[in-house]
Protein backbone atom coordinates (compact mmCIF):
# COMPACT_ATOMS: atom_id res chain seq x y z
CA UNK A 1 0.00 0.00 0.00
CA UNK A 2 0.78 3.61 -0.47
CA UNK A 3 1.29 7.65 0.17
CA UNK A 4 -18.67 -10.81 2.19
CA UNK A 5 -45.40 -41.23 10.70
CA UNK A 6 -48.59 -40.54 9.76
CA UNK A 7 -50.24 -42.18 7.13
CA UNK A 8 -51.35 -38.73 5.84
CA UNK A 9 -50.18 -38.33 1.76
CA UNK A 10 -49.10 -34.98 1.10
CA UNK A 11 -48.20 -35.34 -2.39
CA UNK A 12 -51.67 -35.84 -3.14
CA UNK A 13 -52.33 -32.29 -2.79
CA UNK A 14 -49.08 -31.45 -4.47
CA UNK A 15 -48.42 -30.50 -8.35
CA UNK A 16 -49.41 -33.43 -10.74
CA UNK A 17 -46.89 -35.50 -12.18
CA UNK A 18 -45.75 -35.08 -15.88
CA UNK A 19 -47.59 -37.08 -18.18
CA UNK A 20 -45.65 -39.73 -20.70
CA UNK A 21 -42.62 -39.99 -18.22
CA UNK A 22 -41.22 -37.46 -18.27
CA UNK A 23 -38.65 -36.35 -15.27
CA UNK A 24 -38.28 -32.91 -13.89
CA UNK A 25 -35.74 -31.30 -14.90
CA UNK A 26 -32.02 -31.62 -13.43
CA UNK A 27 -31.14 -29.07 -10.75
CA UNK A 28 -28.35 -26.67 -12.05
CA UNK A 29 -24.96 -27.71 -10.81
CA UNK A 30 -23.18 -24.81 -8.84
CA UNK A 31 -19.55 -23.86 -9.62
CA UNK A 32 -16.99 -25.80 -7.42
CA UNK A 33 -15.89 -23.10 -4.88
CA UNK A 34 -12.20 -23.12 -6.04
CA UNK A 35 -13.78 -21.51 -9.11
CA UNK A 36 -16.21 -19.64 -7.72
CA UNK A 37 -12.45 -18.37 -5.72
CA UNK A 38 -10.54 -17.76 -9.19
CA UNK A 39 -13.10 -16.21 -10.97
CA UNK A 40 -13.88 -13.67 -8.01
CA UNK A 41 -10.47 -12.67 -7.20
CA UNK A 42 -9.62 -12.40 -11.19
CA UNK A 43 -12.32 -9.79 -11.71
CA UNK A 44 -11.61 -7.56 -8.60
CA UNK A 45 -7.69 -7.91 -10.34
CA UNK A 46 -9.40 -6.65 -13.54
CA UNK A 47 -11.44 -4.00 -11.66
CA UNK A 48 -7.97 -2.78 -10.41
CA UNK A 49 -6.39 -2.86 -14.16
CA UNK A 50 -9.54 -1.09 -15.21
CA UNK A 51 -9.11 1.90 -12.54
CA UNK A 52 -5.60 2.24 -13.39
CA UNK A 53 -6.25 2.82 -16.77
CA UNK A 54 -9.19 5.41 -15.80
CA UNK A 55 -6.06 7.17 -13.74
CA UNK A 56 -3.69 7.50 -16.17
CA UNK A 57 -6.93 8.62 -18.52
CA UNK A 58 -8.15 11.52 -16.02
CA UNK A 59 -4.12 12.76 -15.53
CA UNK A 60 -3.70 11.12 -12.25
CA UNK A 61 -5.89 12.20 -10.49
CA UNK A 62 -8.03 9.17 -9.22
CA UNK A 63 -5.64 8.85 -6.76
CA UNK A 64 -5.96 11.68 -4.89
CA UNK A 65 -8.71 9.97 -3.10
CA UNK A 66 -6.76 7.61 -0.65
CA UNK A 67 -6.97 7.72 2.94
CA UNK A 68 -5.86 11.31 4.08
CA UNK A 69 -5.38 11.00 7.92
CA UNK A 70 -7.42 13.06 10.14
CA UNK A 71 -9.16 15.04 7.76
CA UNK A 72 -13.34 14.75 6.96
CA UNK A 73 -12.71 14.32 2.74
CA UNK A 74 -10.22 11.35 3.94
CA UNK A 75 -12.56 9.26 5.39
CA UNK A 76 -13.71 8.77 1.76
CA UNK A 77 -10.33 7.07 1.20
CA UNK A 78 -11.10 4.31 3.56
CA UNK A 79 -13.54 3.03 0.76
CA UNK A 80 -11.34 3.66 -2.29
CA UNK A 81 -7.79 3.38 -1.34
CA UNK A 82 -7.38 0.14 -1.90
CA UNK A 83 -8.61 0.01 -5.67
CA UNK A 84 -6.29 2.84 -6.61
CA UNK A 85 -2.48 2.80 -7.14
CA UNK A 86 0.56 5.44 -7.72
CA UNK A 87 1.41 3.99 -11.00
CA UNK A 88 1.68 1.02 -13.19
CA UNK A 89 4.59 -0.42 -11.11
CA UNK A 90 3.07 -0.27 -8.10
CA UNK A 91 0.07 -1.90 -9.39
CA UNK A 92 2.28 -5.07 -11.01
CA UNK A 93 4.10 -5.69 -7.72
CA UNK A 94 0.93 -6.47 -6.13
CA UNK A 95 -0.57 -8.43 -8.57
CA UNK A 96 0.74 -11.86 -8.11
CA UNK A 97 0.17 -11.85 -3.82
CA UNK A 98 -2.80 -10.50 -4.84
CA UNK A 99 -4.28 -13.31 -6.81
CA UNK A 100 -2.93 -15.76 -4.49
CA UNK A 101 -3.29 -14.84 -1.30
CA UNK A 102 -6.94 -13.66 -2.26
CA UNK A 103 -7.68 -16.74 -3.89
CA UNK A 104 -6.82 -18.98 -0.32
CA UNK A 105 -8.49 -16.66 1.54
CA UNK A 106 -11.56 -17.02 -0.57
CA UNK A 107 -11.25 -20.83 -0.25
CA UNK A 108 -12.32 -21.31 2.97
CA UNK A 109 -16.08 -19.56 1.25
CA UNK A 110 -16.92 -17.12 -0.37
CA UNK A 111 -19.06 -15.51 2.48
CA UNK A 112 -16.32 -15.91 4.86
CA UNK A 113 -13.85 -15.24 2.76
CA UNK A 114 -15.75 -11.51 1.70
CA UNK A 115 -16.52 -10.92 5.54
CA UNK A 116 -12.85 -11.12 6.52
CA UNK A 117 -11.65 -8.80 3.32
CA UNK A 118 -14.31 -6.49 4.67
CA UNK A 119 -12.88 -6.33 7.91
CA UNK A 120 -9.54 -5.43 6.77
CA UNK A 121 -10.93 -3.37 4.41
CA UNK A 122 -12.19 -1.01 7.39
CA UNK A 123 -9.73 -1.73 9.80
CA UNK A 124 -6.68 -1.10 7.56
CA UNK A 125 -8.07 2.11 6.39
CA UNK A 126 -9.45 3.62 9.60
CA UNK A 127 -5.92 2.53 11.21
CA UNK A 128 -4.04 4.18 8.24
CA UNK A 129 -6.49 7.34 8.53
CA UNK A 130 -5.75 7.79 12.40
CA UNK A 131 -2.33 6.76 12.39
CA UNK A 132 -0.91 8.09 9.10
CA UNK A 133 1.24 11.39 8.43
CA UNK A 134 -0.45 14.65 7.92
CA UNK A 135 -1.03 16.32 4.46
CA UNK A 136 -0.19 12.47 3.42
CA UNK A 137 -2.35 10.36 1.09
CA UNK A 138 -2.24 6.65 1.31
CA UNK A 139 -3.50 4.15 -1.24
CA UNK A 140 -2.84 0.59 -2.89
CA UNK A 141 -4.35 -3.22 -2.21
CA UNK A 142 -1.17 -3.78 -0.37
CA UNK A 143 -3.44 -3.33 2.69
CA UNK A 144 -5.79 -6.02 1.78
CA UNK A 145 -2.61 -8.40 0.70
CA UNK A 146 -0.96 -8.10 4.94
CA UNK A 147 -4.77 -8.67 5.70
CA UNK A 148 -5.17 -11.64 3.93
CA UNK A 149 -1.45 -12.76 4.67
CA UNK A 150 -2.10 -12.24 8.83
CA UNK A 151 -5.53 -13.88 7.87
CA UNK A 152 -4.01 -16.71 6.53
CA UNK A 153 -1.43 -17.01 8.79
CA UNK A 154 -3.28 -17.34 12.50
CA UNK A 155 -7.19 -18.47 11.41
CA UNK A 156 -5.98 -22.35 11.99
CA UNK A 157 -4.19 -21.55 15.36
CA UNK A 158 -7.48 -19.89 16.29
CA UNK A 159 -10.15 -22.61 15.14
CA UNK A 160 -7.46 -25.64 15.74
CA UNK A 161 -8.05 -26.53 12.17
CA UNK A 162 -4.78 -28.67 10.72
CA UNK A 163 -5.41 -28.13 7.51
CA UNK A 164 -5.44 -24.14 8.03
CA UNK A 165 -2.52 -24.46 10.23
CA UNK A 166 -0.56 -26.13 7.25
CA UNK A 167 -1.48 -23.53 4.72
CA UNK A 168 -0.64 -21.15 7.21
CA UNK A 169 2.83 -22.54 6.96
CA UNK A 170 2.96 -22.86 3.35
CA UNK A 171 2.23 -19.17 2.62
CA UNK A 172 4.56 -18.13 5.55
CA UNK A 173 7.51 -19.64 3.95
CA UNK A 174 6.42 -18.25 0.43
CA UNK A 175 4.94 -15.03 1.63
CA UNK A 176 5.88 -14.38 5.17
CA UNK A 177 9.24 -11.94 4.25
CA UNK A 178 6.65 -9.43 3.15
CA UNK A 179 5.64 -8.77 7.24
CA UNK A 180 8.85 -6.57 7.27
CA UNK A 181 6.48 -4.12 5.70
CA UNK A 182 4.88 -3.35 9.09
CA UNK A 183 7.61 -1.24 10.08
CA UNK A 184 8.21 1.80 9.12
CA UNK A 185 10.63 2.02 6.06
CA UNK A 186 10.69 3.64 2.87
CA UNK A 187 9.72 6.87 2.15
CA UNK A 188 6.17 6.65 0.01
CA UNK A 189 5.45 3.34 1.37
CA UNK A 190 2.68 3.34 4.07
CA UNK A 191 3.50 1.05 6.57
CA UNK A 192 0.52 2.11 8.73
CA UNK A 193 -1.75 0.60 5.34
CA UNK A 194 0.45 -2.59 5.93
CA UNK A 195 0.50 -2.65 9.74
CA UNK A 196 -3.03 -1.90 10.40
CA UNK A 197 -4.37 -4.16 7.43
CA UNK A 198 -2.49 -7.05 9.09
CA UNK A 199 -4.02 -6.53 12.26
CA UNK A 200 -7.38 -6.17 10.34
CA UNK A 201 -6.74 -9.80 9.66
CA UNK A 202 -6.38 -10.97 12.81
CA UNK A 203 -9.03 -10.05 13.92
CA UNK A 204 -11.05 -11.17 11.20
CA UNK A 205 -9.47 -14.41 11.99
CA UNK A 206 -10.57 -14.20 15.10
CA UNK A 207 -14.08 -13.09 14.83
CA UNK A 208 -14.93 -15.91 12.16
CA UNK A 209 -13.39 -18.63 14.15
CA UNK A 210 -15.61 -17.85 16.99
CA UNK A 211 -17.95 -20.89 15.95
CA UNK A 212 -15.00 -22.83 16.11
CA UNK A 213 -14.11 -21.61 19.04
CA UNK A 214 -17.44 -22.45 20.84
CA UNK A 215 -18.05 -25.94 19.72
CA UNK A 216 -14.83 -26.36 21.27
CA UNK A 217 -15.18 -25.38 24.18
CA UNK A 218 -18.83 -26.98 24.55
CA UNK A 219 -16.67 -30.48 24.19
CA UNK A 220 -14.32 -29.48 26.78
CA UNK A 221 -17.40 -28.96 29.07
CA UNK A 222 -19.14 -32.31 28.03
CA UNK A 223 -23.02 -32.48 28.71
CA UNK A 224 -24.67 -31.29 31.27
CA UNK A 225 -26.79 -33.35 33.86
CA UNK A 226 -30.57 -32.52 34.37
CA UNK A 227 -32.00 -31.52 37.60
Amino acid sequence: MRIMTSPFDSSRFGPPAPRGGASPAPARKSKPLWLQSAILVGTFTMLLYVIEIADVASDERLEDNGVQPRTIDGLWGILFAPVLHDDWAHLFANTVPLLVLGFLVLLSGIARGLAATGIVWVVGGLGTWLTGGSYSNHIGASVLIFGWLAYLLVRGVFARNLGQILVGVVVFVVYGSLLWGVLPSAPGVSWQGHLFGAVGGVLAAWLLSADARKQRARKAVGPQPFG
